[in-house]
């Protein structure tokens, strides 16, 4: 009887429809119905993936990390319970858990005064329960304050010009007269922190936070222009000016500057610290196919998303990869440029972007079993 063959599920989140850990789950059900069909033994592994943004504590604890919890400020103030995950000393920290767009009450956006109070609350809590190296996942975010929430949330003074602290958001750093970070949590001198981040835009600028994603959290033409100029007076009164223009600067509303400048973190693409995190190379050794995905194949995937990560990965081992997804927009030669010998998409199954959605799970499925007659075979 042939040896069984052993098939690795990393894909991300189908956002919107399905956790990375219920994309792994479908797709294994798909498998093994197709490997029982084509009379093949199979052994199917899984490790639910993310690049930093939002899913990335779920993929973490399914990775076999502990699952913990604290009560933090919400973007606009409202508390909320916010989930980071912990193994040993190490935290992975999900920025968009405390002050992401889901976080917003009743989704209403306030792109002037939202605040990163709260993931600094969620640090401290990481640091309280032993954690001395962290993992700032960054992605969804509602704000665009420069991380100066979070830095004030662990100890850093962020002062106008009468010498009250500034109000939340980032607005109201066009105001901001004096930073003192004398007082941020000493713990932080002796941790590693690593900025995760699946995008690398300046803080200022027209690729800079404001710019780009300012709009997606509900600002105007004028919006971005305030926050903009309020950005870059603050990089200037922090005196850390030029870390403004660093990779990853931009990130999550210019938090990835406030943890860069103010927490001494190091950037890295979230997908190569995840899959670092995660213990992907381990999980590689003896594999025969790599299934990865997303919700959306398409251009941005190129630019270090989970996908392209874990092709990449595979592709240097010499392992194939197919990727499986709700749609596709990229063609063939991009595709096998990123490593990935072929894509399954949802839509080929059904047209109806809506009813993809709603049955995602039963159509990955299918798309599963159609993968397991190609390539198992």
């Amino acid at each position: 009887m042939a040896d069984a063959v052993r098939v690795l599920i990393a894909a991300d989140k189908f956002k919107g429809s399905l956790t990375a850990a219920e994309v792994a789950r479908h797709v294994a059900a798909g498998l093994r119905r197709g490997a029982a069909a084509a009379g093949r033994l199979l052994d199917v592994a899984a490790l639910p993936v993310a690049d930093g943004g939002d899913g990335t504590v779920d993929a973490a604890v399914a990775a076999g990390f502990e699952r913990r919890e604290a009560r933090v400020t919400g973007p606009v103030g409202a508390p909320v319970t916010a989930a980071y995950a912990l193994r040993g000393g190490t935290a992975v920290v999900e920025m968009a858990e405390a002050s992401g767009l889901r976080r917003l009450p009743g989704g209403v956006p306030a792109p002037l005064t939202a605040t990163t109070y709260g993931t600094g609350e969620l640090v401290r809590a990481a640091l309280d329960a032993g954690a001395r190296s962290l993992v700032l996942g960054v992605g969804g975010s509602a704000t665009t304050d420069g991380g100066a929430g979070m830095l004030s949330a662990l100890g850093a003074r962020l002062l106008d010009a009468s010498g009250a602290p500034v109000r939340p958001g980032g607005a109201a750093l066009a105001g901001l007269a004096t930073a003192d970070l004398s007082g941020l949590d000493p713990r932080l001198r002796t941790a590693s922190l690593v900025l995760a981040s699946d995008v690398d835009n300046p803080l200022t600028g027209t690729a800079g936070a404001a710019a780009v994603y300012g709009p997606q959290k509900g600002a105007s033409v004028d919006d971005v222009a305030l926050l903009d100029a309020a950005l870059a007076h603050y990089a200037a009164v922090l005196d850390a000016g030029a870390l403004a223009g660093a990779a990853g600067a931009g990130a999550a509303g210019g938090l990835g500057y406030g943890a860069l400048a103010g927490l001494g973190a190091v950037f890295r693409p979230g997908i190569e610290v995840m899959l670092d995190v995660l213990g992907f190379a381990d999980a590689l050794r003896g594999t025969d196919l790599v299934i990865t995905g997303e919700g959306s194949l398409d251009a941005q995937t190129l630019r270090g998303k989970a996908p392209a990560g874990v092709a990449g990965a595979a592709r240097e081992r010499g392992i194939p990869v197919v990727a499986v997804c709700g749609r596709l927009a990229l063609e063939t030669t991009a595709l096998k440029g990123a490593g990935i010998v072929r894509a399954y998409a949802l839509t080929d199954l059904e047209p109806d972007p809506r009813r993809c959605m709603a049955h995602a799970g039963p159509l990955l499925e299918r798309l599963a079993e159609r993968v397991a007659a190609d390539h198992l075979a």
